[in-house]
């Protein structure tokens, strides 16, 4: 099997980003983000998923961190994308709960090459320290458009915000994990219609 691994730059007026990611790697990281709550969220992300990441990028954070967030979201999409290849013999669906301490989060989510995000997550703060939170639903909405993943994120209950936004990204590392593992039941494209 070809290794599943892809590296993107992105470079854009506001933002430059040069991201790498190796689905059957063993967690490591090595993140340069200018936003440290997201770094260490991704930090989390890599190793609770056994994904090798590496992160460099810079930002207008003098004005916001919208747009280094947004962009590291639609570069981890890209390269995901291109780093799942054919999908030949992956599970495809991944779901996973997560606890941390008061607070669980379900990520479900289907590599099945339509775009779509749902997010049900009502944050008690406005902020994690600097982090405005509003910019996690971003993050995840520019993944999911550019990767092809149908995702589904929900928090029934938290009330520590840092903790809520915390069991997203271990679930969502472990939900993802799943559905990129290989089945070796299965043979070919894991759909009816023979592609994804």
């Amino acid at each position: 099997m070809a290794e599943r691994v892809a590296t993107i730059k992105r470079d854009t007026t506001e933002t430059q980003i040069q991201l790498s990611l190796h689905l059957d790697g063993a967690g490591d990281r090595e993140l340069e983000i200018p936003v440290p709550f997201l770094r260490h969220m991704l930090d989390l992300f890599a190793k609770h998923g056994g994904f090798d990441l590496n992160v460099a990028a810079r930002g207008d954070t003098d004005i916001d961190d919208h747009h280094t967030v947004e962009d590291i979201g639609i570069a981890l999409g890209l390269a995901f994308r291109e780093a799942i290849g054919d999908k030949q013999g992956i599970r495809r669906y991944g779901n996973r709960f997560a606890p941390m301490d008061e607070a669980l989060a379900q990520v479900t989510l289907d590599i099945s090459g339509r775009s779509f995000l749902v997010f049900h997550a009502a944050f008690p703060k406005e902020y994690v320290g600097t982090f405005n939170t509003e910019l996690v639903e971003e993050f995840f909405r520019a993944f999911a458009g550019n990767a092809g993943v149908t995702l589904h994120i929900n928090v029934p209950y938290g009330t520590n915000t840092h903790h809520m936004i915390e069991a997203i990204f271990k679930a969502f590392g472990g939900a993802l994990a799943e559905a990129v593992s290989l089945d070796p039941k299965l043979k070919g494209i894991p759909s009816t219609k023979g592609v994804l």
